[in-house]
């Protein structure tokens, strides 16, 4: 049976709670990964966190994808507006920049929860460039298995100071 309260609440309170469920979401990846970062160190965690995200960014494009009704070959404007609907559009600071030619765009994350959370807890920023490129390039080919993506900024290589991560997408 579906939640027949969800059916009640208005437009206003339907963002509201997803912008909870993001923060949900994003809390219980936090905390299984430090959790596994505690007991047996940054590597362990980093191995279980690749394949975590290995598995979830297909699940979340997939589902993304089938919700926009997505043609096969969404192309770049399709990755750009299902990058929209992830779980961190409702909690980073985004910013999508397509280059002149239309044949590449790159998408930046200006501010980072995940970071400034570990910068709260006087934690070493998450070394999340690895995983990035799993997850960033599994959700890319899952949306158009023609688009390939290239890490340009993210931390432990940050080349661009003004954001916290950069990837370019390109249709190929």
């Amino acid at each position: 049976m579906k939640n027949e309260y969800l059916q009640t609440l208005s437009k206003e309170r339907l963002i509201q709670l997803i912008e909870d469920y993001s923060k949900n979401w994003l809390a219980m990846d936090g905390v299984w990964f430090q959790s596994v970062e505690r007991t047996s160190g940054m590597d362990e965690a980093m191995r279980h966190d690749a394949e975590a995200w290995r598995q979830f960014t297909v699940i979340e494009a997939k589902r993304i994808k089938q919700f926009l009704e997505l043609p096969e070959h969404a192309g770049l404007e399709g990755l750009a507006l299902a990058l929209q609907l992830r779980f961190y559009a409702n909690l980073n600071e985004a910013d999508i920049i397509w280059a002149n030619d239309k044949k590449s765009f790159v998408y930046r994350t200006r501010e980072c929860r995940v970071q400034r959370a570990r910068e709260r807890k006087q934690m070493p920023l998450h070394p999340c460039k690895p995983v990035g490129e799993i997850e960033y390039a599994g959700f890319a080919r899952t949306i158009d298995d023609r688009i390939t993506c290239d890490c340009i900024s993210c931390f432990p290589d940050v080349t661009d100071a003004e954001c916290c991560c950069a990837w370019r997408f390109k249709l190929d």
